[in-house]
Formats: structure tokens, C-alpha cells, sequence
């Protein structure tokens, strides 16, 4: 089974910058699309940033400009690099694989989650 490690969160001010990483297991991991997500408390688990095995990319509004996902397919990597950080994006992140369509749809596997708090 696919198991996904995430690391990097903690705690940054406000216009700081954070990267996040994703490490996953198994050889097809190449093959698999991969996405963030983020849930702060009180809201809903939203869309962050995807990446597909070819490395097309697609953010949410809110981030777009800020936060950029990349991917090393021989080190079985995933990224987000989050810059120009701000309060409202303090929330537990989340990384995600699917062996198939969309990542936004189908999530087959879940990283255990990292903290990302910002501070004003």
C-alpha cells in the first residue's frame, strides 16, 4: 500500500515562507497524480494545488501567484512552496496521490497532515 510522509510545517510570520514536502512510497509513484489540500478549524477541507504525472499543474484562486507545487519523480517527492504567506492560510495541510483522474475527484491516499500557522 501507498503510504504518503509529509514534514516542513510550523510556524512563520505573516510575508514568510514555508515548504512543504511529501514523500511516497512504492515504484509508480511517477504514474500517480498528486495534490495539497488544506482544513483549517471550523471549515471545510479545501483545494490547494495539483500536479499530474506530467507535470501540469492547477491552483486554487486564493493561492495562485503564492504557493507553487513541484514534484521529483525519481526521488518520489511532492512539494508546495508557499511564499507571501498570510494569517488566513494557517490550517492543517495535507498531501494526496490518486493512480487515476483528477485528484480533485479521486483521492486514493492521505498523508497523516502538517500544521502551517502564520502569525500576524
Amino acid at each position: 500500500q501507498v503510504q504518503l510522509v509529509e514534514s516542513g510545517g510550523g510556524l512563520v510570520q505573516a510575508g514568510g515562507s514555508l515548504r512543504l514536502s511529501c514523500v511516497a512510497s512504492g515504484r509508480t509513484f511517477s504514474t500517480y497524480n498528486m495534490g495539497w489540500f488544506r482544513q483549517a478549524p471550523g471549515k471545510d477541507r479545501e483545494f490547494v494545488a495539483a500536479i499530474t504525472w506530467l507535470g501540469s499543474t492547477r491552483y486554487e484562486d486564493f493561492v495562485k501567484g503564492r504557493f507553487t507545487i513541484s514534484r521529483d519523480n525519481v526521488k518520489n517527492m511532492v512539494y508546495l512552496q508557499m511564499n507571501g504567506l498570510k494569517p488566513e492560510d494557517t490550517a492543517l495541510y495535507y498531501c494526496a496521490a490518486t493512480q487515476g483522474g483528477s485528484i480533485l475527484v479521486r483521492q486514493d491516499y492521505w498523508g497523516q497532515g502538517t500544521q502551517v500557522t502564520v502569525s500576524s
